[in-house]
């Protein structure tokens, strides 16, 4: 168990972090291009034709990976949320915050193209359905997650006011997971996650995980980036940013 404390106090250090996230950049943004380039072309163009909804069933291929990361990331910034309000780990708070606006954009994506979906299918772009208002729920937690830390000048006290918040509003997930399940709803029910096999072609549902990898690869690049950026701010004036700083101007 040392090793295990040892590694969890060295992986919260922010000199640390921002030195090994520098250096996994490129290999995630290759990654990245692997999966994302691949899985769209195979979703556009190689995946047969649904027999129902036709050529519109491509948007899934946008819609159903930012709706798993909608919900992916939030989870994420919950863990993050506790560990910053129980070890006060000045870079879970980092995280936390830093992920609220890539989370914003995927919910944001996920209701747009579900709208877009919704049209053809439903006859209109909105209906008051079970997953799509826990789904516009959880973008309000987003923005108000971000309006929350942006409402206080003292970092610490919008860390520990932001850590609340995401915990309280963790309980939203497995409403968004289970709506289609416990109430009457237009949205189809799980195709991927479900426990004695998939409903979907195999054609169709590579290119669907391609995609949902490549969103996760994508969130994590983004992460980093934000991550780093919000590090230097912060530690401004500390010792090993002035190091980094002199490193730089060596080279």
């Amino acid at each position: 168990m040392n090793w295990f404390m040892r590694w969890f106090h060295r992986f919260g250090s922010p000199v640390w972090f921002y030195r090994i996230a520098g250096k996994w950049l490129p290999w995630l943004s290759g990654l990245f291009l692997l999966l994302f380039i691949p899985g769209l072309y195979w979703g556009l163009f190689v995946a047969p034709t649904d027999y129902q909804q036709g050529e519109s069933f491509r948007i899934m291929y946008v819609h159903v990976p930012a709706a798993w990361m909608s919900m992916f990331i939030y989870v994420a910034m919950a863990v993050c949320a506790a560990i910053a309000l129980i070890w006060r780990m000045k870079l879970a708070d980092v995280v936390l915050i830093c992920s609220a606006p890539v989370g914003a954009s995927f919910t944001f994506l996920a209701l747009i193209t579900g709208s877009l979906w919704g049209k053809p299918m439903w006859g209109t772009y909105w209906v008051w359905d079970a997953r799509l208002t826990s789904e516009l729920i959880l973008l309000f937690l987003y923005l108000g997650i971000m309006a929350l830390y942006n409402a206080f000048e003292e970092k610490r006290t919008a860390s520990r006011a932001v850590a609340i918040l995401t915990l309280v509003g963790v309980v939203n997930i497995p409403i968004i997971h289970y709506s289609v399940v416990w109430w009457n709803t237009l949205h189809q029910g799980a195709s991927v996650s479900k426990m004695d096999a998939p409903s979907i072609h195999v054609d169709m549902l590579i290119p669907l995980i391609l995609l949902g990898l490549a969103f996760q690869v994508f969130y994590v690049l983004v992460l980093f980036l934000r991550v780093r950026a919000e590090l230097l701010d912060r530690e401004l004036n500390t010792g090993w940013v002035r190091q980094l700083a002199l490193e730089h101007d060596d080279d």
